[in-house]
């Protein structure tokens, strides 16, 4: 009986045994990162509203930090870690693909463009956003696009893509603007207001914060044509095929069953933190055709 007894723990201790490497490395890369540490660090920004930012009871909040804590949750259930942990990690413009391509950071949520130079550095999961270079103006004004620009002053905010874009697009097309460059957002939307330039020109988002934060918001209009696109991704580390699967299941698990609708509107459509403020910008047909048919694509093309 003894002996019985001695050959049966014996068995079972090397089925235990044996099948725990297996189960070990099943899991690669940030899963297993995530795993044999017990935690998981979320890079966010600290203004980028209404993304990703620190709210007045400081606490990160917004609509790129909901959609990656419904790919935390998916990760729980993957890794069977309910209480797994979430680490908030602050990130700049120059610090959030540095942070995640040395493995601080395991996502960055917030509103970090997606293009094909940067996919040689970092991943992206499936498009949350999509903005575009359009034009702001006062609606007595009546600029319905870039040609009715022709001959007038616009300005854009020095340094910037869009700055670049309407000088090359003024050429371009012989429109005969007088270009501005303000030092600025918030100097060049002055401009505007204080009729020294008939719009401003800049991406698209900025602009409905600023009209939704300015001293009339009913005076504004900002136009439909788009003269630029660009795609807005939570990032995450190239070459890692299971975590990228995982959160890109996810991303599409929420558009596919109509939530991101409610988490869109919760931040575009309705008052948010701090202040209040109601963005007041519905979805646009081009994020429309991402949340009908997801893609993770770098290239503008894709978003025509």
């Amino acid at each position: 009986m003894k002996m019985y007894l001695r050959c049966f723990l014996g068995t079972a201790l090397a089925a235990a045994v044996a099948t725990a490497p297996v189960q070990a490395a099943g899991l690669t890369g940030t899963l297993k990162k995530i795993k044999e540490t017990g935690s998981i660090t979320v890079g966010h920004r600290d203004a980028s509203i209404p993304f990703s930012y620190i709210d007045d009871k400081q606490q990160a909040i917004g609509y790129a930090l909901d959609l990656c804590m419904r790919i935390v949750d998916a990760v729980k259930a993957e890794l069977k870690m309910p209480k797994l942990k979430v680490a908030l990690n602050p990130v700049t413009s120059a610090t959030r693909i540095p942070l995640m391509a040395n493995g601080t950071i395991d996502l960055e949520c917030g509103s970090t463009t997606n293009n094909l130079e940067r996919q040689k550095q970092v991943s992206f999961t499936v498009t949350h956003f999509v903005t575009a270079t359009r034009l702001l103006a006062k609606k007595s004004s009546n600029i319905k696009a870039l040609a009715d620009m022709k001959g007038k002053t616009i300005v854009s905010t020095a340094g910037t893509t869009n700055h670049k874009l309407i000088t090359q697009l003024n050429n371009e097309q012989n429109l005969g603007m007088n270009i501005l460059a303000a030092k600025d957002h918030a100097e060049a939307f002055l401009m505007v207001e204080s009729d020294r330039a008939v719009a401003f020109a800049m991406d698209d988002i900025l602009l409905y914060g600023l009209a939704a934060n300015s001293k009339s918001p009913k005076d504004y209009a900002i136009t439909a044509e788009a003269l630029s696109v660009e795609p807005y991704g939570i990032m995450l580390r190239r070459e890692d095929p299971a975590f990228q699967k995982l959160v890109d299941g996810a991303m599409t698990k929420v558009y596919k069953s109509g939530e991101v609708n409610k988490i869109y509107d919760k931040w575009f459509l309705k008052p948010i933190p701090p202040k209040g403020v109601n963005l007041n910008l519905p979805m646009g047909d081009q994020f429309k055709k991402v949340v009908d048919n997801p893609t993770s694509s770098g290239d503008p093309k894709d978003y025509m």
